[in-house]
């Protein structure tokens, strides 16, 4: 028996004003732009059309039907289990990082192949380089350490016309580093922006999934479901988001100069104090921290640059502002 239709907000005012995916998925054009994700439509408990988030493939087909629907992009997929990302999240940091470069640019974003960001562990999806290019116009770096994951990315912007010439996907051939490898020298960087593995272990990855599953299902779930899946560099890592922060932020210090702004999400809250500390110890001369929210969930994101502000004025003159 189905539960009585559920009352829904028309809009998801967690996410920022530019969000595309505020209003609930329009099914019915999503259908239209992508006939195959019609067979994993169906009647929930609530009366409501929806797909079931528990189906790998389902969760694949809606994520084409979003990108190819929103953001012009034809040819899109993964290999089995890597991350399926939510595009709403995902187009969420790109949007702050837009309102973040519009910060330093005289209240004007800065659009086009004049800016180049850097997505450290752009994973084999290539989710953010879709949407910032797109959105934006901006070029993308796309780094990554798992070669699967560099083979797709690159398998994605060769195959959609719109991105060939504007995304770059680099393999960084060492798992210790993060810039180092892939800015060159004399390559200036307009933003960086990384999506860091968010558990310590595999076991504690595993745990956090089997939560998700159980809290999506309203009841107990003990297996992993592949759509929230994921390889272990995409997971997980020695010391965990704390660790994987710091140790960026120490690096980002030898490229003060090649790159604007550094950013990162930093999903716990708790690791926010040691974030500023390391910050302050490497001499930042700025740090913004946005918060954002999707659901239930909140994050944010924070953001550094080495940059006085006449040698911002400088970069945005100079690099933003120049006619072309």
């Amino acid at each position: 028996m189905l539960d009585k239709k559920k009352e829904h907000p028309k809009e998801k005012t967690r996410l920022h004003v530019r969000n595309k995916h505020r209003e609930r998925y329009n099914l019915k054009a999503l259908i239209e732009s992508l006939p195959e994700l019609e067979q994993y439509v169906s009647l929930n408990i609530y009366n409501d059309e929806s797909i079931n988030f528990f189906n790998p493939e389902a969760v694949k087909a809606l994520n084409k039907a979003l990108l190819k629907h929103h953001y012009q992009i034809d040819n899109w997929n993964i290999p089995p289990n890597y991350l399926c990302p939510p595009i709403p999240g995902r187009a969420d940091y790109i949007h702050y990082i837009a309102d973040l470069l519009c910060s330093s640019n005289y209240g004007k974003i800065p659009k086009g192949n004049l800016v180049t960001c850097l997505d450290i562990g752009v994973g084999a999806n290539c989710v953010y380089p879709i949407i910032g290019h797109q959105e934006y116009g901006w070029n993308f770096i796309g780094s990554d350490i798992d070669q699967e994951a560099i083979t797709s990315a690159k398998s994605i912007v060769e195959s959609n016309p719109a991105l060939v010439g504007h995304v770059d996907i680099c393999l960084q051939p060492s798992s210790n580093h993060f810039f180092n490898g892939i800015i060159q020298e004399d390559e200036y960087i307009d933003v960086a922006i990384c999506n860091p593995p968010f558990h310590s272990s595999q076991a504690e990855a595993q745990s956090g999934t089997l939560r998700k599953l159980s809290n999506l299902s309203n009841k107990k779930v003990t297996t992993p479901t592949l759509n929230f899946g994921g390889q272990s560099t995409e997971l997980y890592c020695n010391g965990g988001e704390a660790r994987f922060v710091n140790d960026m932020i120490f690096e980002s210090k030898q490229f003060a100069t090649s790159c604007f702004w550094f950013s990162t999400l930093i999903s716990k809250q708790s690791n926010l104090k040691r974030t500023y500390a390391t910050l302050k110890q490497v001499g930042a001369s700025d740090v913004k921290t946005m918060p954002m929210g999707q659901g239930n969930k909140s994050s944010r994101i924070v953001a550094w640059t080495f940059l006085t502000k006449e040698e911002q004025k400088t970069w945005a003159n100079s690099k933003w502002n120049k006619i072309v």
